[in-house]
């Protein structure tokens, strides 16, 4: 397990509500937002480097990858049949 740092956060009081009613362990979800913000920015650089190496991808292979990641397999037969 990686050690933790305990910090403040400031957040507007709005969201400090919502976040309650959302979940009782607020620097876990916090800590989870963090982490899929991370993992979005790598992801990103890694998508960027590819196309920079290979060209840009075309509609065929984004439609692809939109009905891979979102489970949307009438997208990945529209890209198909393209």
């Amino acid at each position: 397990m990686s050690g933790t740092t305990r910090i403040t956060v400031t957040l507007p009081t709005e969201q400090v509500d919502e976040l309650r009613t959302m979940t009782d362990n607020i620097s876990g979800y916090v800590a989870e937002a963090v982490a899929r913000q991370i993992r979005h920015r790598l992801m990103e650089k890694d998508l960027l480097r590819y196309q920079e190496e290979h060209g840009a991808f075309t509609e065929e292979e984004l439609a692809a990858a939109r009905a891979e990641l979102f489970d949307m397999p009438e997208a990945a037969d529209t890209a198909a049949a393209a």
